[in-house]
C-alpha cells in the first residue's frame, strides 16, 4: 500500500492507489480516489473500515458509510477567523479555570487567514480611492487587527495575511496551493493531494485547479484546528459531462451562471459534484476556477475539476517554480489522478452540459440561480417596480437605474481574461467618449495584488479608469455588501420620487439586501457587462440592441460596438501575464507597515476589556454546558418561509444608528456615525444578538405586521425584538424553537447565523430542508436540525401565538436521520401530530450534539486529558 518515489532526486512515500483499488480505480470519481488516499494516510486503525466503504460505493453509486477526512490545512478570512479565534480565547480561559493548562489548545494543521472582509468602497471614481479606502479600513478595525495579530504570537502554524493581500481564494489559487503537498511526519517524508477545508462557503473556487476542497462552519473548522477529522458519509457524486467549445465573445461568468440555472433545478443536497468529458480539456483553469467558485449558489459541496495539463500552465503562469510543477504532473499520473477526458467513472448520476450551447447570461433580480439572457433585465424588472415619479426632464435615475456597478469578488476578478475583457470595453467606451451617469457607483476591486500590475502593463488600468472603474482595494467589498453609500443621486431619488434602483456586480449572490440594504434587485454579469451597464446607467433596457450611450460626435453606441472579441482578449493577455508578478506582489502586500507597527498582546490567554465594543468573552466557549437534546415543550418563536438566508439570519452590513445593535452600541460609548459593519462585530456576541433576523425582507408568519427582527412573546403577547423576547423565554425556563421553509441557511458559510441563534434559547430548528453548510453549524452549536415532513411545510402548520410544540429527542436514542415525534397542542385545544427526521448525517454530529455542541466536546477531551 505504501511505496516510494523518487522525483527529481528526492524520496517520498506515498499510498500506492492502483495496488490498492486495482481495477476499480479507474471506475472512482477522482473525488473517492482523493478521499481514499486520505483515509490511508490518516484514518489509523479505521483505515481499512473506511477503504471497505469508498471501494464498496461503486456498486450502487451511493452509500451510509461513514469515512474521516482529515486535510491539510484550514483557510479561513477575517470575519470568520475573528468568532473563531474568540471562541479559542475563551476557551483557554475556560481551561486555565479548570485548572488545565491553557497552551494545550493549539492547531495541529496550518491554518491561513485572509483579510479580506473589512474593506469597504467609502471613495471610489478619484485618485486616491484605494489608499483612503485601506486606511479607513485600519481606523475601523484597529482592535479586531491587534486581536488576530495576537492570535500569530500564540497559536503554533496560524498564519495571518494582512489587508491588502486579496480575497482568500484568489491568494490560495496563485499561492497557497500546490496541488500535490510534502506532509512529513515523524516516520515518513509523505506526498500527497493537496486538501482543505475553508471557514468560506466558495471554498470550493480551488476545485478549479484540482485541489480537493470545500466550505464548512467555523465551529467545524475549529475542531480540525485540534486534530478532529471531518466525519462524513462516503459522498454521492454528480458528475457533470462537458462537451464543445465556448462560443467567441461567451465568457467563463456565462458558462458559471449556466452551470448554476441547471443543476440548482436538481437535489445536490450533500452531494459532490465531478466534471468530466472532453469539454473539460477546452477550459482553462481559469475559466474551471470560476464555475467552481458557484458551488454553494449550485447546491453541491464540491465542483471539481481533475488535474491535467491546463492545471500545470496555470501553475507556470502563476509562478510557481518548475521542479514542483514536474512533481505535480508525475505524482497524479502514476498515482491514477492524472485527467482522462474520455474516462467515465462511475457517478450517482450524470448531468449533460453542451458549452456550445452556452449564451450571455444574466442572474437576478433577486437569486444566482435565476439566469436570463442579457436582452432580459427590463422584464424581469418589471414585476418590482415602484412606478416612481420620473425624474424632472428626464434626467435623473429613474426604476431600474443601475446604482452599484462593481467588478467584484473573487469568482470573477480571479481570471485575469474577465478582467482584462473589462478592460478592453473600457477602452473602446474611452475612445467613443462614453462615461457612467452621474448616479453610478462605480468600483473595481481585484481579487488579487498581482492585477494592479497587469492591467498597468497592458495599459489598459487607465482605460478602466477612464470610466470609472480604477481599483478601490484589494478585498471582498461590494460582493459581501461593503459597498459603501449610496450616490447622492439615487439616495435622494428614492427618498423623493420612490424609484427601484438596482445593483449590477461581477460578484455571486444577488440576495434583497445583501448588496446593500436599500437595494432589493441586484444582477450577477461578467466583469465586461457590468461596465456595459454602468455606461447605460439602466437596466430599463434591451442591452444587446438598445443604445447604451452616444459618442463626442453624437454617434450611437451599442453593445456590439464595444464587446470585446476572444482574440483581442487573448491578444491582451499576452501581452499583460507576467509569472514573475506574483512572488513580488504577494510580498510587498504582506510586507505592509501599518500591520508591522500594529501593536498587540503576546499572552497565552487573552487579556479581556471588558468596555470593548468588538471583542468580549462568547458564553458558549464553557466547559460543562450540556446538551440541547431531550424531551421537552417549546414555543415557536419564529415562523419562517422559503430561502431564509444567512444573510438574512445574521446580517454582515452596515449597522444602523435607530437598530437595536446601533443603540447598544452607542450605550456603551461608540460614536454613532462611526458603527461599522456586523460582519466587524462578530467577536462582541452582545452586538450581534440584537442583529438577528433584522434583515427587513424577514417576514415572521407568528402574526400579521411584525416587523423585521422581532417576535410576539407569550403569554404576555407584546411584540419585542428577538433578543428580548430571548430573555424572557429564558427567565421563564421556557424552551423555544424555529419552525421554516425549504433551504434554511443557504448563503454564506456564517456560523453565527447558528451561535446568535443559540443565544436565543433556540433547542431545534425545523425545516423542510437545510442548506448542507447552516445545518452543520446548528449541530455544532448544540442545536438539532429536524426535516419537516413535505406535507408540513410552515403554512400549512399554521402555528399561531399560544401554540406549543411537544418534541421527543431523546439523548440516547438520537441518530442519524432518525424519526423525531412532533406534537402540535393549540392555544384552542386542539393537538395535531407528526414525525419529522432529525438531519444528522454521522454518529460524529450524534457526538457533538450530545456534548451540547463542538466547543463543549473540545473542552471535555482536554480537561478530561488534564
Amino acid at each position: 500500500m505504501t511505496e516510494k518515489i523518487t522525483i527529481e532526486n528526492e524520496e517520498y512515500d506515498f499510498i500506492d492507489l492502483p495496488q490498492v483499488a486495482g481495477d476499480k480505480l479507474e471506475r472512482l470519481p477522482y473525488i473517492h480516489r482523493i478521499l481514499l488516499e486520505n483515509v490511508l494516510r490518516t484514518a489509523g486503525q479505521d483505515a481499512e473500515r473506511a477503504k471497505a466503504a469508498i471501494l464498496g460505493w461503486i456498486d450502487t453509486g451511493t452509500s451510509d458509510q461513514e469515512i474521516p477526512f482529515l486535510p491539510n490545512r484550514v483557510l479561513m478570512h477575517d470575519t470568520t477567523c475573528g468568532p473563531a479565534l474568540v471562541d479559542i480565547a475563551g476557551m483557554r480561559s475556560a481551561l486555565a479555570e479548570a485548572g488545565a493548562d491553557p497552551a494545550l489548545l493549539n492547531p495541529v494543521v496550518r491554518v491561513d487567514v485572509s483579510t479580506d472582509h473589512s474593506v469597504a468602497v467609502d471613495f471610489f471614481g478619484g485618485v486616491g480611492a484605494l489608499e483612503r479606502n485601506m486606511a479607513r479600513e485600519f481606523e475601523r478595525n484597529a482592535e479586531r487587527y491587534r486581536f488576530m495579530k495576537w492570535a500569530t504570537s500564540t497559536l503554533a502554524d496560524f498564519h495571518v495575511h494582512p489587508p491588502g493581500t486579496g480575497i482568500m481564494h484568489t491568494l490560495n489559487l496563485e499561492k497557497l496551493a500546490t496541488v500535490v503537498s510534502l506532509v512529513p511526519n515523524e516516520e515518513k517524508r509523505w506526498i500527497a493531494p493537496d486538501t482543505l477545508i475553508g471557514t468560506d462557503s466558495h471554498t470550493p473556487m480551488i476545485n478549479g485547479i484540482g485541489v480537493l476542497a470545500w466550505g464548512v462552519g467555523g465551529l467545524e473548522a475549529e475542531s480540525v484546528f485540534f486534530g478532529m477529522p471531518v466525519a462524513l458519509r462516503v459522498p454521492d457524486v454528480v458528475g457533470v459531462r462537458l462537451s464543445g467549445k465556448l462560443k467567441d465573445g461567451v465568457l467563463a461568468t456565462d458558462l458559471a451562471l449556466v452551470v448554476t440555472h441547471v443543476l440548482r433545478r436538481i437535489d445536490l443536497q450533500d452531494k459532490y459534484v465531478e466534471f468530466y468529458g472532453p469539454g473539460v480539456s477546452e477550459l482553462t483553469a481559469g475559466d474551471r476556477s470560476v464555475v467552481a467558485n458557484m458551488t454553494p449558489e449550485f447546491g453541491g459541496n464540491s465542483g471539481y475539476f481533475p488535474i491535467d495539463t491546463n492545471t500545470l500552465a496555470y501553475l507556470r503562469s502563476t509562478g510557481r517554480v518548475e521542479v514542483h510543477i514536474r512533481l505535480v504532473e508525475t505524482y497524479c499520473r502514476r498515482v491514477g489522478l492524472w485527467f482522462d477526458p474520455e474516462a467515465t467513472p462511475r457517478y450517482t448520476s450524470v448531468v449533460e452540459i453542451d458549452l456550445s450551447r452556452v449564451e450571455p447570461s444574466l442572474a437576478g433580480p433577486s437569486r444566482p440561480q435565476d439566469r436570463l439572457p442579457v436582452s432580459q433585465t427590463r422584464a424581469a424588472i418589471a414585476p418590482m417596480k415602484k412606478d416612481g415619479t420620473p425624474a424632472a426632464g428626464g434626467g435623473g435615475p429613474d426604476d431600474g437605474a443601475v446604482a452599484i456597478a462593481a467588478i467584484t469578488s473573487c469568482t470573477n476578478t480571479s481570471d485575469p481574461r474577465l478582467v482584462l475583457a473589462a478592460g478592453l470595453l473600457a477602452r473602446k467606451a474611452r475612445i467613443y467618449g462614453l462615461h457612467p451617469p452621474h448616479w453610478v457607483k462605480t468600483s473595481l476591486a481585484p481579487g488579487s495584488p498581482t492585477a494592479e500590475r497587469y492591467l498597468r502593463r497592458s495599459g489598459i488600468l487607465s482605460d478602466l479608469e477612464a470610466v470609472g472603474f480604477g481599483i478601490v482595494g484589494y478585498g471582498c467589498t461590494t460582493c459581501i455588501g461593503n459597498s459603501g453609500p449610496l450616490t447622492e443621486p439615487i439616495s435622494k431619488a428614492m427618498t423623493e420620487r420612490g424609484i427601484l434602483p438596482v445593483a449590477v456586480l461581477s460578484g455571486n449572490r444577488n440576495f434583497p439586501g445583501r448588496v446593500h440594504p436599500q437595494l432589493e434587485a441586484g444582477f450577477l454579469a461578467s466583469p465586461p457587462m457590468v461596465i456595459a451597464f454602468a455606461l447605460a446607467g439602466t437596466v430599463d433596457l434591451d442591452i444587446l440592441t438598445d443604445v447604451i450611450g452616444y459618442s463626442q460626435t453624437g454617434e450611437a453606441v451599442t453593445l456590439s460596438m464595444l464587446w470585446p472579441k476572444s482574440s483581442e482578449i487573448d491578444e491582451a493577455l499576452a501581452l499583460a501575464a507576467d509569472a514573475g508578478d506574483y512572488t513580488p506582489a504577494y510580498e510587498e502586500a504582506e510586507a505592509s507597515r501599518v500591520w508591522r507597527e500594529l501593536d498587540a498582546p503576546e499572552t497565552t490567554i487573552f487579556p479581556w476589556d471588558e468596555a470593548s465594543t468588538y471583542i468580549r468573552r462568547p458564553p458558549f466557549a464553557c466547559v460543562g454546558t450540556g446538551s440541547l437534546l431531550g424531551n421537552y415543550t417549546a414555543r415557536p418563536l419564529l415562523v419562517l418561509g422559503d430561502d431564509i438566508t444567512t444573510d438574512h439570519i445574521s446580517p454582515a452590513g452596515a449597522i444602523a444608528e435607530e437598530s437595536e445593535t446601533g443603540r447598544y452600541l452607542i450605550g456603551m460609548g461608540d460614536d454613532p456615525k462611526d458603527l461599522n459593519v456586523y460582519a466587524s462585530r462578530r467577536g462582541n456576541w452582545e452586538a450581534m444578538v440584537r442583529g438577528l433576523f433584522t434583515n427587513r425582507t424577514v417576514d415572521n408568519m407568528l402574526g400579521d405586521g411584525i416587523p423585521a427582527g422581532s417576535t410576539i412573546h407569550w403569554p404576555s403577547q407584546e411584540v419585542l425584538p428577538l433578543w428580548s423576547a430571548a430573555q424572557k423565554y429564558a427567565a421563564a425556563d421556557q424552551s423555544v424553537v424555529i419552525i421554516a421553509g425549504e433551504r434554511y441557511g443557504m448563503g454564506s458559510s456564517r456560523d453565527w447565523a447558528a451561535k446568535g441563534v443559540s443565544l436565543l434559547g433556540v433547542r431545534a430548528v425545523l425545516a423542510l430542508s437545510f442548506e448542507r453548510i447552516h445545518r452543520s453549524n446548528l449541530i455544532g452549536i448544540g442545536i438539532l436540525p429536524m426535516r419537516l415532513p413535505p406535507q408540513y411545510g410552515p403554512a400549512a402548520l399554521g402555528l399561531e401565538v399560544g401554540d406549543i410544540l411537544e418534541i421527543e429527542a431523546d439523548e440516547s436514542l438520537i441518530a442519524p436521520r432518525c424519526p423525531v415525534n412532533v406534537t402540535i397542542r393549540r392555544a384552542d385545544g386542539t393537538i395535531h401530530e407528526f414525525v419529522a427526521t432529525a438531519a444528522i448525517e454521522t454518529m460524529a454530529e450524534v457526538e457533538n450534539l450530545r456534548a451540547g455542541g463542538i466547543l463543549p466536546r473540545i473542552l471535555q477531551d482536554l480537561t478530561s486529558a488534564k
